[in-house]
C-alpha cells in the first residue's frame, strides 16, 4: 500500500469516511444530485514504486482522498479506458517489441480482477478508448506507428482484434522518419475514431463500426498541422463543435472547427503552449503531452515536459483560444494531467517525480492553484474517473 504525503495539515481534518458513506444531511431520497464522490485509477510504468494499476477514492466536494492501493499487478499499464458500463476497464501494455490490450473487471471495493487479454499487432501500444456503445476498444500503437480495434464481450472480455490500419512511413525529422500514432479519440456522436500520429504530422480519421469492432479511412482521410509539430493527443470540446491537438515537438496546440455532419476538422489557428518570454518554437529536452477540455467549456489545459507546467487557455466563443496562465505543475515531467469530472480540480502527474500533485481550478479564469497536497504514486501516466454512487 502507498501512503499520502500531505504537504498542508489544514486537509487532513476531514475523516476518509465522508469518500465512501450516503447521502449528504438534509437531502431528500428522490433528488438526483450530480456525483460528487469518485474512485481513480491510475496507470503507470513499472518500476521499484510501481506493479501496475493503482486506485484511491476522491470527494470533489471536499477535495479530500483516500490512501493510494495497488488495484491489479500489470506490465506498464500506461493509460487506461473505462467501459460506459463501469464494471470493465482496459489497459495497454506499452512492450516494446509487442503490445497488449488487457480487460479487468472492476470489483466493489475498486481492485480489479484480471479478465484477459489480446495482442495488439504492433510495438508499444501507448493510448486506447472505448466506444459509447463499450462493443469496442481501439488502441494506438506508437512504436508500430498503427491502429487497432478489438470487439468487447458481453462479459467485458476483449476479443482477437478485428480492425487493423498500418500507417505509412514517413520522412519528417530524427523522431519523424516513421509513423508514430499517439492517441485515439471516438467523436461526440460516435461516428469517428481520430488518431493523432506524431511522425506524419496528421489528425487521421476513420469511421467506426462498433457493432462489428471494424474502422475504415474516411474522406478525407486526414487533416495536417505544421510539419515539424509532432501532433501527439487531441480532446473535443463539450459542445462538440470544435477540438484540438497538441504537438509534442512544436510545443503548440492547434484548435479545429469539427463538422459533425460530414466527419472534418478544420484548422482554427495554432498557438505556443509556452510564455511569451520563452518565445515559440522547439525547445532542447522540453515537449508536451495532455490536452484536456475543462467540462465548463471555457477552458482548455495543455502540459509541457521540461519546462513542468500546465497551460491554461481561455476558449472564445468561435473555439479560439488565449494564454492566461502557465502554472508549475509541482511535479516532474507531467506526462499527463486530469480534471475530476466536476471539473473543480486538477491532478498533475510527474512520471519522473514518482507523485501527483492536487491543484483547485478557478471557475471564473480558469487559473490553477496548488492546494499543497501531493501523495506518491510510482512514474504515474493516466487518470481516469469512475462515479460512486
Amino acid at each position: 500500500m502507498k501512503h499520502l504525503v500531505w504537504l498542508a495539515p489544514t486537509f487532513f481534518c476531514v475523516p476518509v469516511l465522508i469518500l465512501i458513506c450516503g447521502c449528504a444531511s438534509g437531502a431528500r431520497p428522490n433528488d438526483v444530485a450530480a456525483p460528487t464522490r469518485f474512485r481513480a485509477y491510475v496507470g503507470t510504468y513499472n518500476g521499484p514504486k510501481s506493479q501496475g494499476i493503482y486506485t484511491f477514492t476522491f470527494n470533489a466536494a471536499t477535495g479530500e482522498l483516500g490512501p493510494v492501493e495497488l488495484a491489479a499487478p500489470a506490465a506498464n499499464p500506461s493509460f487506461l479506458a473505462l467501459h460506459p458500463d463501469g464494471r470493465h476497464l482496459y489497459a495497454v501494455g506499452e512492450g516494446k517489441k509487442a503490445g497488449a490490450v488487457s480487460a479487468f473487471a472492476i470489483q466493489a471495493d475498486g481492485k480489479l480482477t484480471y479478465l484477459n487479454q489480446a495482442a495488439t499487432v504492433g510495438a508499444g501500444p501507448c493510448h486506447l478508448t472505448a466506444d459509447k456503445t463499450g462493443r469496442m476498444v481501439i488502441a494506438a500503437n506508437y512504436g508500430g506507428g498503427s491502429v487497432v480495434a478489438f470487439p468487447v464481450k458481453p462479459d467485458g472480455l476483449v476479443g482477437e482484434h478485428t480492425g487493423f490500419v498500418q500507417h505509412a512511413d514517413n520522412s519528417g525529422g530524427a523522431t519523424q522518419s516513421q509513423p508514430h500514432a499517439h492517441s485515439v479519440n471516438i467523436s461526440p456522436d460516435n461516428r469517428f475514431a481520430f488518431v493523432a500520429d506524431l511522425g506524419l504530422n496528421q489528425v487521421l480519421t476513420y469511421k467506426i463500426d462498433p457493432a462489428n469492432a471494424t474502422f475504415d479511412a474516411h474522406d478525407p482521410a486526414f487533416v495536417k498541422v505544421a510539419p515539424g509539430s509532432g501532433p501527439r493527443h487531441f480532446c473535443f470540446h463539450p459542445n462538440g463543435k470544435f477540438a484540438y491537438v497538441i504537438n509534442e515537438i512544436a510545443l503548440t496546440v492547434t484548435a479545429f472547427r469539427f463538422d459533425a455532419a460530414h466527419g472534418t476538422l478544420t484548422e482554427i489557428q495554432t498557438l505556443s503552449t509556452l510564455p511569451a518570454a520563452d518565445g515559440p518554437g522547439p525547445k532542447p529536452g522540453w515537449s508536451t503531452a495532455e490536452v484536456v477540455a475543462h467540462p465548463g467549456g471555457k477552458f482548455l489545459y495543455g502540459s509541457n515536459r521540461g519546462h513542468d507546467t500546465i497551460a491554461v487557455f481561455a476558449i472564445a466563443d468561435d473555439g479560439s483560444l488565449s494564454l492566461v496562465q502557465n502554472a508549475l505543475a509541482e511535479v516532474k515531467v507531467p506526462r499527463n494531467f486530469a480534471l475530476d469530472p466536476t471539473g473543480q480540480w486538477l491532478f498533475t502527474e510527474g512520471q519522473k517525480s514518482d507523485n501527483i500533485a492536487l491543484f483547485r481550478v478557478d471557475a471564473a479564469t480558469g487559473k490553477l492553484a496548488f492546494t499543497g497536497k501531493k501523495f506518491e504514486v510510482g512514474s504515474p501516466v493516466c487518470i481516469k474517473f469512475l462515479p460512486l454512487r
